[in-house]
């Protein structure tokens, strides 16, 4: 479904009045990603039991939509590591796109067990739970977090839980006065626009992810963007191709 989806991407994005990031720099970035794999693939075959190999060639397939490669790619790290399990949150993230939700609930579980502090893991566990479970019982379920020390993400838990509304975790941003940060405006805008999403709203949610996508776009002094940024625009490719 992952292949069939993207085969609509380009498409899709063609018919957006401003794509969030130049349509030539996203097929060169994800033509760098087929490259990527055909090296990874030659590598792979001489050295099939190398753990190193499997963990890019599944980053790059989940970044082209290739969600079933992805998630063999990284159980096969698992199958030859098992102490890759408990941390491998990338997996998790794989399970939901590929729609295998309990496995991907799971694999935060685990995650949280390994790595308390976390302030993202909550959020996807929580997620994959609201496409399986349900709204209320995915927040019934939501995990529980002492440390609030990294912005946006106390507000984004009050949001998801139910106890605040996507506008006023942008009315938050805005009294702490950190809209100039292009960190805290990228998860704002992500996180949002995933809320949105939940809630049935298309297009809110469609303008959001747009932001989040273009703003996050090589915000770091035109370094690569970072992995959550490819995740984000993964969301908001599927959410145009809809």
């Amino acid at each position: 479904m992952s292949r069939l989806l993207l085969a609509f991407f380009i498409p899709a994005l063609a018919l957006a009045a401003e794509p969030p990031i130049p349509v030539d720099e996203r097929a060169k970035m994800l033509a760098g990603f087929t490259a990527q794999i055909a090296k990874l693939d030659d590598a792979i075959q001489a050295a099939p039991d190398s753990v190193r190999l499997y963990s890019p060639r599944g980053d790059a397939h989940l970044f082209l939509g290739h969600f079933a490669e992805s998630v063999a790619d990284f159980e096969k790290m698992i199958a030859l590591d098992p102490k890759q399990d408990a941390p491998h949150w990338r997996l998790g993230i794989a399970y939901y796109f590929i729609g295998e939700l309990a496995k991907s609930a799971k694999q935060f579980v685990k995650y949280q067990d390994y790595e308390t502090g976390d302030r993202e893991n909550g959020i996807w566990k929580f997620l994959a739970d609201v496409k399986s479970l349900g709204l209320e019982p995915a927040r019934r379920e939501m995990l529980t977090y002492t440390r609030f020390d990294r912005e946006p993400f106390p507000t984004l838990y009050e949001m998801f839980a139910g106890k605040k509304t996507t506008d006023e975790l942008f009315a938050d941003v805005k009294t702490k006065d950190l809209t100039a940060n292009e960190t805290v405006m990228f998860f704002a805008n992500y996180y949002g626009g995933l809320n949105e999403e939940i809630l049935g709203h298309h297009e809110k949610a469609l303008e959001l992810l747009h932001k989040a996508v273009a703003g996050g776009w090589k915000s770091r002094g035109g370094s690569e963007p970072s992995y959550m940024w490819q995740v984000a625009r993964l969301h908001y490719e599927m959410l145009v191709a809809k």
